[in-house]
């Protein structure tokens, strides 16, 4: 634990270009919010302590966190300077460094945060800035420099003149402190810009003139620090987050056929040596044992739990089911709230139908199963071992191990003696 670096993290806005009621940090990127992928960045770190600001729906986002993580209301959103006075109030008597993230910018690795941290407390600044360089710097604050190449201020683009648009060097937002010397400089900002608001980033300009030393290090991959404040900006992020994921599990021994038309939410779990075929969709919650086929055009949804050996084909959808290891479920097919055994096969066109209009109920095929193209399995209901379905059949009563079910509604068939 680095009990020297406490995080602020602020995250009060609303987002009104989300044009939502629900708070910004908390949509959705690869079916997780994207605070929540800000809080595993900062849990990494292992800080002192976290405080994190909220202001709209402040009570929907805390109860949320865990339990670890201090939260602070900001009553009037009057900008980041005094959002990170607000903070700083649960930082009584902590000394060290105060490493300011953002709630909304999921994409920021733990590799470039140690870089920071480290050039930070190794030249002993009193403030450090992750910037980037961008081509189109539209929307970013302005890294200014002196002519000794020193930063010396920041300046927002709603307050920048032409000259200072076309600098190509921003500010990511993501800065730190010596915490004594951020109280300082806090106390000198004003509201003295447009928006009438109090800026964080004036006090790199306050620091620079009181000669403390200030300095920032460049972000080799501009993607890490994008903020989202649209659902265009969203959108481009869940597409970086899901190549992360892909790659994620190519490296550990998964095929994915093309990683551009697959989409694996973040907390789903695959086998080595699976397989998974394009305009495939996994959940979030969805287990995938080993040497498994899942695809193309396969919807797996939450709760599902696919063994060793499974292959899942073209057009189907599973959903809260456990499949076991060596069955097959081919083509076209909605099996959910199941319980399927090993070795089963299943034919073209089954359905589990698993809801009665008021309650979901549960299938249950157990190992070696045969169930006939479009077989109906009307829930609550059970296959016995190694029974047979025919073609089209629609199954209402349980059927025994070993035997035969034919017709609509279905029949057990009598043996032949």
């Amino acid at each position: 634990m680095h009990k020297n670096i406490a995080v602020v993290i602020l995250a009060a806005g609303k987002g009104e270009r989300m044009k939502s009621e629900t708070p910004k940090v908390m949509h959705k990127i690869c079916s997780r919010p994207m605070l929540a992928y800000v809080l595993d960045l900062t849990r990494s770190l292992k800080p002192g302590k976290t405080v994190i600001v909220l202001g709209y729906q402040y009570e929907a986002i805390r109860k949320e966190l865990p339990p670890d993580i201090t939260a602070v209301r900001q009553r009037r959103l009057q900008g980041t300077a005094d959002a990170v006075k607000d903070a700083l109030l649960k930082l009584k008597g902590f000394k060290g460094t105060v490493l300011v993230l953002y709630g909304d910018t999921p994409l920021l690795k733990k590799e470039s945060v140690d870089k920071l941290l480290k050039y930070h407390t190794e030249n002993k600044l009193d403030a450090t800035l992750l910037t980037a360089r961008m081509n189109k710097p539209k929307g970013y604050g302005r890294i200014l420099r002196d002519k000794y190449s020193s930063i010396s201020a920041i300046v927002e683009e709603k307050e920048a003149d032409d000259f200072e648009k076309e600098i190509k060097e921003v500010n990511t937002g993501i800065i730190c402190f010596n915490k004594a010397s951020l109280e300082a400089a806090l106390k000198k900002v004003r509201p003295d810009n447009r928006k009438k608001e109090y800026y964080l980033t004036d006090t790199i300009k306050i620091l620079y003139q009181q000669g403390k030393l200030v300095d920032g290090i460049k972000i080799a991959d501009i993607h890490e620090a994008i903020g989202i404040n649209s659902r265009l900006e969203l959108a481009r992020a869940n597409l970086i987050m899901q190549q992360r994921i892909n790659e994620k599990f190519m490296r550990s021994g998964v095929t994915i056929v093309d990683i551009c038309s697959t989409f694996i939410s973040y907390g789903a779990e695959i086998g080595r040596d699976s397989v998974i075929y394009p305009f495939t969709v996994i959940e979030r919650d969805v287990r995938i044992g080993k040497r498994c086929s899942v695809g193309p055009f396969a919807h797996l949804r939450e709760g599902t739990r696919v063994s060793d050996d499974v292959t899942l084909g073209n057009f189907i959808e599973i959903n809260r089911a456990d499949i076991g290891a060596k069955t097959f479920i081919k083509h076209f097919s909605y099996i959910g709230d199941a319980v399927v055994g090993a070795r089963v096969n299943i034919g073209a066109g089954t359905v589990t139908a698993n809801f009665d209009g008021r309650s979901k109920h549960t299938t249950v095929i157990k190992d070696n199963a045969l169930i006939g193209s479009d077989t109906i399995l009307v829930a609550p209901v059970k296959v016995g071992r190694g029974a047979l379905t025919g073609a089209g059949s629609v199954i209402i009563k349980n059927i025994p191990d070993n035997k035969k079910a034919v017709g609509v509604p279905a029949r057990i068939l009598k043996e032949k003696r």
